[in-house]
């Protein structure tokens, strides 16, 4: 017996979703808070709340990319925010982010403590801060803010339309994941055309674009992120593939990956990180070993 096609009411109404799905339970379709709860604070002048998801990742990558570059203002503490119990809708998140998403960041350098949201904008923000990885020269910083915003612009079609009806969704619905894998395929075909011609997506510096198309389109070919590496035939795009390798062995990638990661690897679990020792001593193999 087949369902009968579903036609849309007048008016949407919503219904609380029971599909099962693991996000289920924090989908609602108002904003704001929907509980107290004050965001913790520790002793460096950036504050970063977020995940060891893609868009979480690109941010602590940067980090790490201008501590490395000896930037001491990028020093931070990294608090998770676990999205799955509902953390982001805590009154201290959603007044540092309205829309509820990590990653947000608070800078506590400036006189005024200064709030930036969505990955992006904090990539940009950092990036004019310390003066690195975002070109000067008007045709190259032009060219490096399109390709931002290109992955800002397309991966939720991947994250959310390819990710969530192939790996996610309960009920898998062919038109769906039709769909959105043809878009993550063009996707990364725009990716290969580009890396053909250029050592990195913006040129030939390692630049923001880089830092943010990375987690995304590097989990997607390297790391099997929904389980569609098969299925999406990811080894054909040969140039992402070079690049993806030759980005995550820079050292400052992969102490980024680690931070605010919950699972996965226990050497690769960093849940908070406070200063630079904590990759070496604080990650969940090392405190799992630790006498207690």
């Amino acid at each position: 017996m087949t369902e009968a096609p579903y036609t849309p009411p007048k008016v949407w109404t919503w219904k609380k979703d029971v599909s099962g799905w693991r996000y289920a339970n924090t989908n609602r379709p108002i904003a704001g808070p929907t509980h107290e709860k004050e965001l913790p604070v520790g002793r460096h002048p950036l504050q970063l709340y977020s995940l060891g998801t893609p868009n979480g990742v690109k941010v602590t990558i940067m980090l790490e990319e201008l501590l490395a570059l000896g930037h001491r203002g990028a020093e931070y503490d990294a608090w998770p925010i676990k999205i799955g119990e509902g953390e982001q809708f805590g009154s201290g998140f959603v007044a540092v982010n309205p829309n509820s998403k990590i990653p947000a960041l608070l800078d506590r350098s400036e006189p005024k403590p200064v709030r930036v949201f969505e990955s992006g904008a904090i990539l940009v923000y950092l990036a004019e801060k310390f003066g690195a990885f975002l070109p000067t020269e008007r045709a190259l910083r032009a060219e490096c803010l399109s390709w931002l915003f290109w992955q800002m612009g397309s991966t939720p079609y991947v994250g959310g339309g390819f990710g969530h009806f192939y790996a996610y969704a309960t009920t898998k619905i062919e038109y769906a994941i039709d769909r959105f894998a043809m878009e993550t395929k063009r996707q990364l075909d725009v990716l290969d055309r580009r890396l053909a011609e250029s050592q990195y997506v913006a040129g030939d510096s390692y630049t923001i674009a880089d830092i943010a198309i990375w987690p995304w389109y590097g989990g997607l070919t390297q790391h099997n992120q929904y389980g569609g590496a098969e299925f999406l035939q990811v080894q054909d795009y040969q140039n992402v593939q070079r690049w993806v390798t030759m980005i995550g062995q820079r050292p400052a990638v992969r102490r980024g990956r680690k931070v605010n990661r919950l699972i996965g690897d226990p050497a690769d679990q960093l849940h908070e990180r406070h200063d630079a020792s904590d990759f070496e001593t604080k990650t969940q193999d090392k405190l799992a070993a630790a006498p207690h």
